[in-house]
């Protein structure tokens, strides 16, 4: 964490890392793994409500909690861009990180991969290899997700690539 600004440190610091390693294929190891993600997942949005920095919602789409899908937000000049999030738990995870999707936005950003996956190969991937099995969702959501919408929406706003809601059906209006 050397070289981090202090807010990043701070919120790192109090989600709850996990312990469990364990993925989908691992049985009842996998829903103790499950019951780590969701404190850490509790733990995470607790602590960005209290700071006024509530940005996403996610939950499981299936019981056995491979598929998760949500929404993600993020505010540029004073505006609420909203999006849907998606990721698939891999099959060797927790080894291998999520891929998180956020599918309108494929094709917009060099920085994404086919499907909307958003790009965390140079910064995030080796920085989960070196915690695993010690990080989980709610760590690919704050040093993953969060950067890159930081990165990433001010460019796509300002060159025009997205639109806000309010923009968007006004022009549609006229």
């Amino acid at each position: 964490m050397e070289g981090w600004d202090p807010n990043t440190k701070s919120t790192l610091t109090q989600i709850p890392l996990l312990t469990t390693k364990a993925g989908p294929r691992d049985g009842s190891a996998w829903t103790q793994r499950l019951k780590e993600e969701y404190k850490s997942l509790i733990a995470y949005t607790q602590m960005n409500k209290s700071n006024d920095n509530d940005w996403f919602r996610i939950s499981a789409a299936n019981p056995e909690g491979t598929r998760w899908t949500g929404k993600c937000w993020y505010v540029h000049n004073l505006l609420k861009y909203e999006f849907d999030l998606q990721f698939d738990i891999p099959v060797t995870y927790p080894d291998t990180a999520p891929e998180l999707e956020l599918p309108e936005l494929d094709g917009k950003t060099q920085k994404m991969y086919r499907g909307g996956k958003i790009c965390l190969t140079v910064h995030f991937k080796p920085l989960w290899a070196k915690n695993c099995p010690r990080f989980g969702i709610a760590h690919a959501l704050c040093l993953g997700l969060a950067p890159w919408l930081a990165a990433e929406i001010p460019i796509l706003v300002d060159s025009g690539m997205i639109k806000h809601k309010d923009d968007a059906a006004s022009s549609n209006e006229s």
